[in-house]
């Protein structure tokens, strides 16, 4: 769910306002006519997440406990998808969806209040969606899921999918598809998860051949390319594509960009994290549009280190995926902390002041970060 109608606003945009959606396209001063119709095409599982807040710890066996917050939303590849949508990036999403209730709301969300194209998606007759529940305790959390695979594989969908300028996608996942879309120009940013087997075999990076970006955490790199520290890490990817980029939660993120022949690092943004989940989509979501932007490659990881810090705050996966209203109005409290004399602001504000060319300085209908249940309609407006 989301906020659609809040003025935010400051500095000097680097952007534009899209009249038809009323939402703030960072890249309108990039667009040309004859450019894709989607910036980023997403291909994956979407989840109905139920996720459970405020409880200090995990129920004991036949124990109840009560949580203080309850928040739902679509999940999955749909945190992603979210994070992306929400920084004005024009996003489609290519995922098999059930006939269930829980798949008419997701669908309904998606499409609808994220403005995600989902032309190339597809309905299940008798196929019901898969369900996480997260509990968040003391900062961590803990899942049980549910679900079955797709009635077909989603790779005989993408070639109805949109154009698009990038793709982000999973090493996990399906990868048959890749050469294709890269063979029509799209540029793909590729992710890869833990590896539950122990192997880290470096024969699973071989459709790295196909991408534009890899972007695993400091414990996938280092395990893969058999290095000791998240540098040496983003060294030896950096031979493999032409940007290569590593997160190291706390720790910051390292990134070598081959084309430009750019190197940098980025320390994290210090907040109190109350749950990581989709921390890692915002960041991916982050680089993509800061890539499509052709901003420098520090400006790049610092953008996503922000959108991710602002995500963890929250709590609940593509519920917590910032917009340009939150941007803005981290950045307009941060200038105003440091006009006011704070040291440690106006050192944040100095390291952040290319904001000023991309946060928008007039007000428009931005996306922000909203509370969400599975409710009716008008339970939802009265509330």
């Amino acid at each position: 769910m989301t906020e659609a109608n809040t003025p935010v606003g400051s500095g000097t945009p680097d952007g534009g306002q899209d009249s038809a959606a009323g939402t703030w396209d960072p890249l309108a001063h990039l667009r040309l006519p004859d450019d894709p119709p989607l910036d980023v095409l997403l291909s994956g599982t979407v989840f109905f997440d139920l996720v459970f807040t405020g409880l200090s710890r995990m129920p004991g066996p036949g124990e109840e406990l009560w949580s203080e917050g309850l928040g739902s939303c679509p999940g999955g590849i749909a945190n992603l998808a979210t994070a992306a949508a929400r920084l004005g990036l024009r996003t489609g999403l290519v995922a098999g969806f059930g006939d269930d209730a829980y798949a008419d709301w997701m669908w309904d969300t998606l499409a609808h209040d994220e403005g995600i194209d989902l032309s190339a998606s597809r309905r299940f007759r008798g196929f019901h969606s898969s369900l996480t529940v997260s509990i968040s305790t003391d900062g961590d959390r803990s899942m049980v899921t549910h679900g079955h695979d797709l009635p077909e594989p989603l790779s005989l969908l993408i070639d109805g999918a949109p154009a698009a300028r990038a793709a982000v996608v999973d090493l996990g996942g399906e990868t048959s598809w890749w050469s294709r879309l890269a063979a029509t120009g799209t540029r793909i940013f590729a992710d890869i998860g833990f590896d539950e087997t122990g192997r880290w075999d470096p024969a699973d990076l071989a459709p790295l051949v196909h991408c534009h970006a890899f972007t695993p955490n400091a414990v996938e790199a280092m395990a893969y390319t058999r290095t000791d520290t998240p540098d040496r890490a983003v060294r030896a990817l950096a031979e493999r594509v032409p940007l290569a980029v590593v997160t190291d939660g706390p720790g910051g993120s390292y990134a070598i960009d081959a084309a430009t022949g750019e190197e940098a690092f980025c320390p994290a943004v210090p907040v109190t994290a109350l749950d990581p989940t989709g921390a890692g989509d915002v960041f991916a979501a982050a680089i993509t549009l800061g890539t499509l932007a052709d901003w420098t490659l520090v400006e790049r990881l610092k953008f996503a280190s922000l959108c991710s810090a602002l995500a963890v705050q929250q709590f609940g996966g593509s519920l917590a995926a910032p917009g340009w209203g939150d941007i803005a109005d981290w950045w307009r409290a941060m200038r105003e902390s440091a006009d006011g004399g704070d040291l440690r602001a106006a050192y944040t504000a100095d390291q952040y002041r290319f904001l000023d060319g991309i946060v928008p300085d007039h007000p428009v209908q931005g996306k922000r970060r909203a509370q969400g249940t599975f409710a009716l309609r008008s339970d939802a407006g009265e509330h």
